[in-house]
């Protein structure tokens, strides 16, 4: 009976990823998406204790307690979830209502990097939180330890969830971060125009074939490891769900290169990875800050230099045609 239940259930599961409405369907792996979904909530089934706790009415196990970090919305379904690290958590399946701009008309751009996760046209520059010195010590000995243990050893279980715990605490910050600049951002600006990057395609791994093997293939990975720890994904999803409509999203090509007060597109401009002072014009300023101004204002420079759609370009010098 329970193999026939879980034969329809990946019958269902496909035929929702064919017709476009569900992804694609995974194997279920052991200590990932942990948990279970209650449907048809009543207003009853969630009550509050007092300021910080509250507790939900679970079917068959009664009524269990969680930490009141937000107002419950009304919701008709709610998840428990246990992640690697061992915590229980219940999500509420509610849309929440975007953020309305304060309707001055002011734009800001948003460059995101790695040693600066986000700058603003405005001059603000905004740095993602990492783990501290001695907790990275900790991981680096957990890992060595950890490929140390045996299989299937208690002293390697032990070992993931201590590893798991550090980067759960690393997660939580990055998550937080990222909630809060979001919301100041939609509440401030208007129109939020950020940079169009392919995290995805930038993270990929370099290591490449057996036949082609890749080159930088360590350096490759912490540069990955850096990009994904500085939360640009996270970032430009949470601004588009809470601003709607008001995020525009520009080619990145040469906005660095660019300056933001002449125009001008030259390399040489941009001096070192905080340093940014036009060959043209002697305008200087914060590299990532100069990005963010050219962001802000919708340049996106072609190859050749200038702006795309006409204007002044940057051309090389031509070899002029004399005439016998």
């Amino acid at each position: 009976m329970v193999q026939q239940q879980a034969l329809r259930d990946h019958v269902q599961a496909m035929v929702n990823y064919f017709n476009g409405t569900h992804r694609k369907p995974t194997w279920r792996k052991a200590g990932w998406d942990e948990g279970f979904r209650i449907v048809a909530v009543r207003p009853g089934h969630v009550r509050r204790l007092n300021h910080k706790t509250a507790e939900v009415y679970i079917p068959k196990a009664g009524w269990v307690r969680f930490r009141w970090s937000r107002a419950v919305p009304e919701a008709k379904s709610y998840r428990m979830k246990l992640d690697r690290a061992g915590r229980w958590h219940v999500a509420f399946a509610a849309i929440p209502d975007p953020i309305e701009g304060p309707g001055t008309g002011e734009v800001v751009g948003v460059d995101r990097g790695v040693a600066v996760s986000a700058a603003l046209s405005t001059g603000q520059m905004f740095t993602c939180p990492r783990l501290s010195a001695g907790r990275r010590r900790r991981l680096r000995q957990l890992q060595r330890t950890l490929a140390r243990a045996s299989r299937s050893s208690n002293r390697r279980a032990r070992c993931k969830h201590a590893i798991a715990r550090l980067h759960a605490r690393e997660a939580d910050a990055r998550k937080d971060w990222a909630e809060k600049l979001s919301t100041d951002l939609a509440r401030r600006f208007d129109l939020i125009r950020i940079e169009d990057l392919r995290v995805r395609n930038m993270t990929r791994s370099a290591k490449g074939t057996v036949t082609e093997p890749g080159r930088n293939v360590r350096a490759k990975a912490g540069l990955n490891r850096q990009i994904l720890a500085s939360g640009w994904g996270i970032l430009l999803r949470r601004l588009e769900e809470k601003a709607p409509g008001r995020v525009q999203k520009i080619n990145p090509a040469f906005t660095s290169q660019r300056c933001s007060a002449c125009g001008h597109v030259a390399a040489e401009s941009r001096k070192s990875q905080a340093v940014f002072a036009c060959t043209a014009c002697g305008y200087a300023c914060n590299a990532d800050v100069n990005a963010a101004r050219n962001i802000a204002a919708g340049h996106a420079v072609t190859a050749r230099g200038g702006l795309p759609l006409g204007g002044p370009v940057n051309r090389e010098p031509q070899l002029a045609l004399l005439s016998s």
